[in-house]
This record gives structure tokens, C-alpha cells and sequence, in this order.
């Protein structure tokens, strides 16, 4: 799985899944039990991953939506 992002913003979170979800990429957000555990004040930001072969077409997606930097 490759790593897209970090962050600890669950609504941000939700709307790149279901974008990605949206143009046919399977999306998992890791560490939100981990999150949870600590506590829930934010200190362990959440991954969100995808498979290998969907990491590209879903950096593009996520760039196209402003939602990572553009590659330099």
C-alpha cells in the first residue's frame, strides 16, 4: 500500500475517500483506532493509502482536486 497523505482532518479525509471512491480507487484510512486509543486529541494524524497500482491515477486525482502539491 502507498501512502497518499496525512492528516487528522476527518472531514477532509472523508470526502478524498469518497472522491477516489468516485473515479473507481480504493481507499483505506489507517491509524484511526491508534487515533482513537490516544485518546482523540489529534496528536496521530490518520494515513490515507492505496493500493500500488491505483497510486498514481490517485496522486493525479488528488492533485487535480488541490489536494497535494503539485509535482516539481
Amino acid at each position: 500500500m502507498i501512502e497518499l497523505l496525512r492528516t487528522n482532518d476527518l472531514v477532509r479525509l472523508s470526502w478524498l475517500v469518497a472522491l477516489l471512491a468516485d473515479a473507481g480507487i480504493d481507499a483505506v484510512v489507517l491509524d484511526g483506532h491508534t487515533s482513537n486509543l490516544e485518546g482523540s486529541v489529534g496528536a496521530l494524524p490518520r494515513r490515507l493509502v492505496v493500493m500500488g497500482d491505483d497510486a498514481e491515477a490517485a496522486r493525479h486525482l488528488l492533485r487535480e482536486a488541490g489536494e497535494l502539491e503539485p509535482r516539481t
